[in-house]
């Protein structure tokens, strides 16, 4: 019969000795040893946890790791380094994963997704910080033992300890195409970025005579992005935004400042819309269809595709002050209502609608700005992620789609009146390539528009401008300006 006292854990009845405990050489038994599972590093956890977002789910990156690090509690030093090693890892995503592919013996599509992320997120510290190795190494085995795949440690540590055993040049040259047969396989490699995107740029640099420049273009998609604010006229000069601000004005946008540091969201004239944060290319952009010649009056403006509202509110803040109104395009509802917490308190009307068929009167704006959708590669510093993201079919349907939307705006504008059409991007087939055929199939005349960026160099043989961040500082904005006869 069984005794009901009787422990069913296996452990011995109280105050009756355990047996199964080991002894050390003298005084009383011991238990044995635990392992404990490790506390991982919270600024590596959160780096950890935007990974899994941006592979997972799709997440956009600059969106996403704020609400990770107020979520996590960080700030200062642990979340600058998880910013780093967040948008270092996805920037550098193509490059690592070859790397990690030559040092594993699996597919990376085959591993468990917390194995992946911290393989991307160990060899980014090895090869592209200052973190000694053994501590990347060491501190990424400790994510993955604390995740929910613990059992990936193991391979983890061998392929992160097979990565150190070079330098990230050893490891180009090794796995890069040949550089004198393939130069842009090459840098392709060498620059992390996608060979299509490689080839797009020389493309467009070729037609500059700046094919030099590929490498400085390319490398500038890696370097962070400096806070760029904008001044709105009439509520605030930029030289008062400036002092308030602790920023500098400014080289070419007389109404940018440069912001050297802090969060722009605390400054007193950005929380009341006296300012804005706006990158100076898209500020210069705002101003060539403000001070683009017209003949005839000026009095409705239209912006075409308006979301997320700041060249919208430059355009409104310009408006009022000459006594015009603006008419404000977004076909995106989220996007629209941004739109108008931007323009809060500005001459500017807004309409979610197509800007393919707005249901805005024929010919009755005297200034249009299109600022087309586009495939971005002109903000690649901006969206560590997007490189990875777009592919070369994608060019098409845009194309196809600026050059509605560039028909749309022409039917919008007035005789005498002035567009200007805008996209964020180097791309030939989405710049000179979509607007030198509509402007000719329309026999509109084009200006050029070097003539609205005064004090900006290299602007090249026109009449086209193309921005480029190696070059200004801004991000990749291309601008054509055209006049309705």
């Amino acid at each position: 019969m069984t005794n009901p006292n009787r422990k069913r854990s296996g452990r011995p009845a109280a105050g009756q000795p355990d047996r199964n405990r080991q002894r050390g050489p003298s005084g009383p038994p011991r238990r044995p040893p635990t392992r404990k599972p490790p506390e991982p590093d919270p600024a590596r956890q959160a780096a950890l946890d935007l990974l899994g977002a941006v592979r997972a789910r799709g997440a956009y990156a600059n969106l996403t790791l704020p609400g990770i690090l107020n979520e996590r509690g960080l700030s200062g030093r642990d979340a600058a380094l998880a910013t780093e090693l967040s948008y270092g890892s996805c920037r550098a995503l193509g490059q690592l994963d070859a790397v990690i592919s030559a040092c594993g013996d699996r597919p990376i599509a085959e591993l468990d997704g917390v194995v992946i992320d911290a393989l991307r997120l160990g060899a980014y510290q090895i090869l592209r910080t200052r973190i000694p190795p053994h501590a990347a190494v060491s501190a990424t085995v400790d994510l993955v033992r604390a995740s929910d795949k613990p059992g990936g440690a193991g391979y983890v540590n061998a392929v992160l300890r097979r990565i150190t055993e070079a330098d990230l040049d050893t490891w180009i040259e090794r796995l890069a195409p040949d550089r004198d047969q393939d130069p842009l396989g090459y840098l392709a490699m060498a620059v992390s970025h996608p060979r299509w995107i490689v080839s797009a740029l020389n493309d467009t640099l070729a037609a500059q005579n700046a094919q030099d420049e590929l490498a400085a273009a390319l490398r500038a998609d890696d370097e962070p992005p400096a806070v760029h604010l904008v001044a709105r006229p009439g509520r605030i000069e930029r030289d008062e935004l400036a002092l308030a601000a602790g920023g500098i004005p400014a080289l070419y946008s007389p109404y940018g400042v440069y912001l050297e540091g802090g969060d722009p969201g605390a400054i007193r004239a950005v929380a009341d819309g006296r300012a804005a944060v706006q990158d100076e290319g898209s500020q210069l952009v705002a101003a060539a269809l403000a001070s683009a010649p017209l003949t005839g009056p000026d009095r409705n403006w239209l912006d075409l595709a308006a979301g997320p509202g700041g060249k919208a509110g430059l355009l409104g803040a310009l408006a009022m002050e000459r006594g015009a109104e603006v008419d404000a395009v977004e076909i995106a509802p989220h996007r629209a209502d941004l739109v108008r917490q931007t323009v809060r308190g500005l001459p500017v009307r807004v309409h979610t609608a197509d800007g393919r068929d707005p249901g805005l009167p024929a010919e009755s704006f005297d200034r249009v700005i299109l600022d087309a959708p586009c495939t971005g590669l002109g903000a690649l510093r901006r969206r560590p992620e997007a490189r990875w993201r777009r592919q070369p079919s994608d060019v098409a349907d845009l194309t196809k789609l600026q050059g509605e939307l560039i028909n749309a705006a022409y039917e919008l504008l007035r005789p005498g009146g002035a567009l200007t059409y805008v996209v964020c991007s180097p791309h030939l087939a989405e710049t000179e390539g979509v607007f030198a055929e509509t402007a000719r199939r329309l026999k509109a005349e084009v200006l050029d528009a070097r003539e609205f960026f005064p004090g900006v160099p290299e602007l090249g043989d026109g009449p086209y401008v193309q921005l480029w961040p190696h070059r200004h500082g801004t991000d990749a904005m291309f601008c054509a300006v055209l006049r309705k006869p």
